[in-house]
């Protein structure tokens, strides 16, 4: 069960280590990207292609046919990994062998929809995947295993391919004690929870009166969805790179300082933020310094 491109690995896993996958279970086919056209969930399209059924419920609670079809799979195990859904006891309680999730985080840190993100965000110096066995209670569930990674200055999108692999490995690892039921089941720390509600595009809305360090890692969470951005003649400008510079900037909030190799410095909390990467409207990325000339922008400009 498994919606986008993060769970394509631990399917290939499954497959690989030898698995019969009787059925994907993903969410139904939505419009995606710029031109909105409706397209099928990454995990469709690599399911299809290995010849694996596919369900797509519009909801899993209360949905009797989908219960029953799913029944009728006789699932030994099943495995979530970012289905972007909660599972009913009557799912939980299915396979003999349990279901189990591949959370994006180590818990007890960052339960939610947006770990990820919200790691990056933070500032956190590291993260990682939990396998977990799955409970009524959201990513609260008995840690099978962890697997950690440095964050370093890594954008969201960059974490998210990583650590899809890093779960994919740790998923494979652990299915032969899954499969005997001798899995390890460590409880959590509840009292050490915290939590990473999904991320709303209007998050990534630059403030240049915060830190320019505290921008840059909102620019890297929001990398690769929704985007940062700021306003710059009255537009949305998405702000894909950006680097906290150093040094002081007594100019008023948002006033472009000056321009250079690397991109544009802006004033931003009484220091210097250099933006690197910026997309215009219905324009494609660019370097900073290319956006920069075609604009005619300079000392002085000023971006909302």
């Amino acid at each position: 069960m498994g919606t986008p491109d993060f769970a394509v690995a631990p399917l290939l896993a499954l497959i690989e280590a030898g698995c019969d996958v009787a059925v994907a279970v993903t969410q139904p086919d939505r419009p995606r990207d710029r031109g909105k056209r409706v397209q099928p969930p990454p995990v469709k399209a690599a399911a299809e292609k290995l010849g694996i059924p596919v369900l797509q419920p519009d909801a899993i609670k209360g949905d009797a046919r989908f219960l029953e079809r799913l029944k009728a799979a006789g699932p030994d195990l099943i495995v979530v990994a970012a289905y972007g859904r909660m599972l009913p006891p009557e799912i939980l309680g299915l396979p003999p062998l349990g279901c189990v999730n591949i959370h994006a985080s180590i818990l007890p840190k960052y339960r939610g929809a947006a770990p990820i993100q919200r790691a990056v965000m933070d500032g956190a110096k590291e993260t990682g995947v939990t396998l977990i066995y799955m409970s009524e209670d959201m990513d609260a569930g008995d840690i099978i295993g962890a697997r950690r990674t440095d964050v370093g200055r890594k954008t969201s999108a960059e974490l998210f391919r990583e650590l899809s692999l890093l779960g994919a490995g740790l998923l494979s690892d652990s299915l032969p004690a899954l499969a005997s039921g001798r899995a390890p089941a460590s409880p959590q720390d509840h009292a050490s929870a915290t939590y990473a509600p999904m991320v709303r595009r209007q998050e990534g809305r630059v403030d240049f009166a915060r830190p320019p360090e505290e921008t840059e890692r909102l620019v890297r969470a929001m990398n690769a969805h929704p985007g940062a951005y700021a306003l710059y003649e009255g537009k949305a400008i998405k702000i894909w790179g950006a680097e906290a510079a150093g040094g002081r900037c007594d100019q008023p909030h948002g006033t472009v300082a000056y321009l250079s190799e690397k991109g544009i410095a802006v004033s931003a909390g009484g220091g210097i933020l250099t933006l690197t990467e910026l997309q215009a409207p219905g324009g494609r990325a660019m370097a900073a310094p290319d956006f920069a000339r075609g604009r005619r922008l300079g000392a002085g400009s000023v971006f909302a």
